[in-house]
């Protein structure tokens, strides 16, 4: 259980509670839950925690994932028909990424959140969640919009009880999830439920440095882009020579390429001090004291994710 517990807790941001977790790994198949809205391209910030569900699945975790259609069409992601198709494209996209078929179920929506007992539910909560806490609940998810909506408040009603409907012992998702997990944490214990633990993870840069990697700000990696797409973005993207934090090229290395592969080699010429083989450590000290170059490291990085990736784009191909 230790190495367990030490492989689920790695590069995450918090888990809620540590204590809890440990408990829940007791269990002969606990169940992990995350949902995406079916909104665009998979991408690395999507790969992110499908790692971390990959992790979850080794320790002996049985996977839901939720194709939350109604919560992209609430978000004003598009029609039901278009975020339908979309989440047809995720599903295999999620299982490219190395997910068990056998142990990841993957569950739309609409294919329970009308049922009389999931809406009485949804209720029930609202008589107990105030209007400022479900609209602090979205902050950080509709932090770009103008012109807010009543279904903005209703959309946290709904994840929360749909963890209720997925039997989650384990709630995981990026930090922008922490509010809405923090509402399941302490209301679902009123309405007679167990509250789930929560694990977060880190929210990965966008390539030109922004915030967050998002589709619909063109701003991404996907899983399934070509090697010269990969090779593109990776060259245009954002990353300050000596400057570590918020830099996605150096996000890329900490969560993706180091845990896979351990250890990194840079490609250089002879006269700018030949080639290096580096652990995360020291590629962090020399890239902070500009020993490191940021396109010596992107053309590393381009070659590690064009790698990476390469079992995505075939099974992506073959169906």
């Amino acid at each position: 259980m230790d190495d367990s517990l030490k492989t689920i807790t790695r590069n995450v941001l918090e888990v809620i509670t540590p204590e809890e977790l440990v408990d829940v790994l007791k269990k002969d198949e606990p169940v992990v839950y995350t949902g995406y809205e079916p909104s665009g391209r998979i991408h690395l910030g999507h790969a992110l925690t499908v790692r971390k569900l990959r992790e979850l699945q080794d320790a002996g975790f049985r996977v839901k994932i939720l194709l939350a259609d109604y919560h992209a069409y609430l978000n004003g992601k598009g029609s039901m028909e278009r975020i339908r198709e979309l989440a047809d494209y995720n599903k295999k996209c999620f299982l490219a990424l190395g997910l068990s078929p056998e142990r990841t179920e993957f569950i739309l929506g609409s294919s329970f959140q009308t049922e009389p007992e999931y809406t009485e539910l949804v209720y029930r909560l609202a008589l107990i969640t105030t209007l400022l806490r479900a609209k602090r609940s979205m902050a950080q998810i509709t932090r770009e919009s103008r012109d807010h909506k009543v279904a903005e408040v209703i959309y946290p009603l709904m994840q929360v009880i749909d963890m209720v409907y997925l039997g989650v012992d384990v709630a995981l998702g990026g930090m922008e999830q922490r509010k809405i997990h923090m509402l399941a944490r302490e209301n679902l214990p009123r309405l007679g439920f167990n509250a789930p633990v929560c694990i977060h993870t880190p929210l990965l840069h966008g390539t030109d440095g922004s915030e967050k990697m998002s589709s619909s700000k063109g701003n991404f990696i996907a899983v399934d882009d070509s090697p010269d797409e990969i090779r593109e973005k990776v060259k245009k993207s954002y990353c300050p020579m000596g400057e570590t934090d918020g830099n996605p090229i150096i996000e890329i290395v900490k969560y993706f390429i180091m845990p896979e592969y351990g250890m990194m080699t840079i490609r250089r010429p002879e006269k700018f001090g030949g080639d290096l083989e580096l652990g995360l450590d020291e590629l962090l000290e020399m890239y902070s004291s500009s020993e490191l170059h940021p396109l010596d490291l992107k053309n590393a990085v381009s070659d590690y994710l064009v790698d990476m990736l390469e079992p995505v784009r075939e099974y992506m191909e073959g169906v």
